[in-house]
């Protein structure tokens, strides 16, 4: 396959109908998301912490025995179930969204320095990037937890640093790349200081595969926080998390299967959005895509 036609099967595949009709389907949800991450609180119908004993393991509509004051159910304390979803979806997305941005930052920026300075620093960097590349960080974050205890500060910190080095990474080969670029080039003949070159010059031009990266890292940092408190080592009570929902509801699937469906299939199709959100913004900012 030559390089003209690869080019035209990529642009086909944007101009798809089922393609677009997917991609907006997703951002639709992710916009519900988004809405409810903002406003949990003020939406929800009733304290997720509430407990009613008297309505206990009520079904979701439409099902034989559904309460109207309970469209999708309670649990086994009586609380209601989209009170405890909303807040739990707020939660998680919050924690996920924060742990993204502390490792692109994290990462990009440690993939500058190795650029800029290279010898021993590109050594050492590039040396951390290989060994959080070869390591189960999963396995790691649970030994971490397991010996330093299930706080807040350790569990953020664990997410933060979740998936830095692929920054590290893909920041250090763009940014020795642009700075051979002509535009760099002239900066730097110009008198521009090295800060100036990468703030205002080199950062928006490899700001793309960055984005990219984002797309891929943010779905995977909701599975990270959803694993984890669904085995106990996460949020755990008062709070709430999609994960621990999921935990929770593991041991009602004969008799009050919402109680872990619903949240899995919110943890199910918000990642399945933002993946293909995120091929359609890789076609989109991909210069190698473009026609």
């Amino acid at each position: 396959m030559t390089v003209l036609s690869e080019k035209a099967r990529i642009r086909s595949i944007r101009k798809r109908p089922s393609l677009q009709i997917g991609v907006a389907l997703a951002s639709g949800f992710l916009m519900l998301i988004l809405f409810i991450t903002l406003f949990a609180q003020a939406i929800q119908p009733y304290a997720f912490e509430q407990i009613s004993l008297l309505d206990r393991m009520k079904p979701p509509f439409p099902l034989e025995g559904y309460s109207a004051d309970h469209l999708l159910g309670t649990d086994r304390l009586g609380r209601d179930l989209l009170s405890r979803l909303l807040v739990a979806t707020q939660t998680s997305i919050a924690l996920a969204l924060l742990g993204t941005i502390f490792g692109a930052v994290l990462g990009t920026g440690l993939g500058f320095l190795a650029a800029h300075y290279g010898g021993w620093v590109d050594e050492i960097i590039s040396a951390l990037v290989d060994f959080g590349a070869s390591m189960p960080y999963f396995i790691i974050a649970l030994a971490v937890l397991a010996f330093l205890g299930n706080s807040m500060l350790v569990f953020l910190f664990l997410m933060g640093i979740y998936g830095w080095e692929r920054y590290a990474r893909i920041t250090r080969g763009l940014v020795l790349s642009a700075r051979q670029e002509g535009y760099a080039l002239a900066v730097h003949a110009l008198g521009g200081s090295p800060a100036r070159i990468y703030a205002r010059h080199v950062l928006p031009n490899i700001m793309g595969p960055l984005i990219i990266q984002i797309t891929i890292n943010f779905p995977e940092t909701i599975l990270f926080e959803t694993s984890l408190s669904f085995i106990g080592l996460g949020i755990r009570p008062p709070l709430t998390s999609l994960g621990q929902l999921l935990g929770d509801g593991r041991d009602y699937l004969i008799n009050a299967w919402w109680l872990a469906v619903i949240p899995g299939l919110v943890i199910f199709f918000t990642t399945l959005s933002i993946s293909i959100l995120g091929d359609h913004l890789r076609a989109r900012l991909d210069p190698t895509s473009q026609g």
